[in-house]
C-alpha cells in the first residue's frame, strides 16, 4: 500500500449514526491514498463509532472527555506525516471527487495554505462558508441585523453573498470542512485550544493569512453539511459557547489597555445578544443562509 497523502481528522461526538456516510462518501472523493483519525470526545462511544474504528483506514482516539472541537483536531492531527490535513465535522457527505478538487486547487494556488469547499445545506442553501474576518462595523451590523434582515448589507459583505460564488481567497474557511497544507499547520500552532467550541476556525484563518499565506474558497469542490449534529442535543449550551468565543475573539483584537472601554462595551453589547439569542433565535448564527446551492453549477463549470 502506497504512503497515505492526507489525514483526515475527524472529531466525533455522539455521531454513530453520521459517521459511516462521512467514511463511505469520503472514499468517493479522492483517489489519493488517505488516512483517517478519528477524535471522539463522547463520554461512552457509540455503536456507530466503535464501527467506524474497526474500518482498516481508521485509527479510533477515545481522549475520555470533551476536548472541545479545536483541541480534539489538534489532538488527531498529531505526529501527522502526510502534506495534507483534511480537517472536518463528522455530519459531512462528500460529493464524488470533492477532495481531489481541493487538492487540484492547490495547484492553482500555490501561495494557499487551506482551502475550503462549497458547502450545502439539507435543505438546499448554500452555507457561507468563505468570509471576510470579522470587522467592528460590519460584525455590529451583522449581529443586530442578521436574524431579522439577513440580507442587510452588512452580513452580504461580512458572508460574501453576492454575485456566483467563484474561486477566491476568503479572511477565513468554515471549520466544518477545509484540507490544509500540513506545515502550514503545524507552523501557526494548530487551532488555538482556548477556544472550546466555535471561532476557532475563525482565529485559525486570521493567524494562516498572517503568515503570509492564502485562504481559498473552492466551489468546484462540494459537500453537504447535515448541519450541528453534535451541537442539537445541547443547543442553549452551545449558543452560549457561540458568543463566550466572539467576546474572547474579538476582545484579543482590541487588546491594548486603551481600548478597555470598547472590549467592556464589546462584552456588554454580545452578553445582551445572547439573552436574545436563547430567548429568541433557534440557533446563535442569527442569520439564515440567503442563496441557493444550485449556484454552485456554475462554479464547476468553470474547471
Amino acid at each position: 500500500m502506497d504512503k497515505p497523502e492526507i489525514r483526515v481528522v475527524v472529531v466525533t461526538f455522539n455521531s454513530g449514526e453520521v459517521i459511516g456516510t462521512f467514511l463511505d462518501s469520503l472514499a468517493k472523493s479522492t483517489t489519493r491514498q488517505y488516512e483517517v483519525v478519528v477524535v471522539d470526545n463522547s463520554p461512552q462511544v457509540d455503536v456507530g463509532t466503535r464501527a467506524a474504528g474497526e474500518r482498516p483506514e481508521v485509527a479510533l482516539l477515545r481522549p475520555g472527555r470533551n476536548l472541545g472541537y479545536g483541541s480534539g483536531a489538534n489532538r488527531g492531527a498529531a505526529g501527522a506525516s502526510t502534506p495534507w490535513l483534511l480537517v472536518a465535522n463528522a455530519d459531512i457527505a462528500f460529493s464524488p471527487g470533492s477532495l481531489d478538487e481541493l487538492i487540484a486547487a492547490a495547484d492553482r494556488w500555490p501561495g494557499g495554505g487551506a482551502f475550503g469547499p462549497g458547502i450545502v445545506n439539507p435543505d438546499g442553501a448554500l452555507y457561507p462558508s468563505a468570509r471576510d474576518l470579522p470587522s467592528l462595523g460590519r460584525g455590529i451590523g451583522h449581529a443586530l441585523l442578521g436574524w431579522c434582515w439577513p440580507t442587510n448589507p452588512w452580513t452580504a459583505s461580512y458572508r460574501r453573498e453576492r454575485g456566483v460564488p467563484r474561486e477566491m481567497t476568503a479572511g477565513w474557511l468554515s471549520g466544518s470542512c477545509q484540507l490544509l497544507r500540513r506545515e502550514v499547520f503545524e507552523a501557526v500552532g494548530g487551532f488555538d485550544e482556548s477556544y472550546f467550541m466555535f471561532m476557532e476556525d475563525v482565529d485559525l484563518g486570521r493567524r494562516v493569512g498572517l503568515a503570509g499565506h492564502q485562504l481559498v474558497y473552492v466551489p468546484g469542490a462540494v459537500v453537504e453539511h447535515l448541519g450541528g449534529h453534535s451541537t442539537k442535543r445541547s443547543s442553549r449550551r452551545m449558543v452560549i459557547a457561540h458568543h463566550r468565543s466572539m467576546i474572547r475573539y474579538l476582545c484579543r483584537q482590541y487588546d491594548s489597555p486603551a481600548y478597555l472601554p470598547l472590549r467592556a462595551a464589546l462584552t456588554v453589547g454580545l452578553g445582551a445578544r445572547l439573552l436574545l439569542a436563547l430567548a429568541f433565535a433557534r440557533d446563535s448564527a442569527g442569520a439564515r443562509a440567503t442563496r441557493s446551492a444550485d449556484l454552485l453549477a456554475s462554479a464547476r463549470r468553470q474547471h
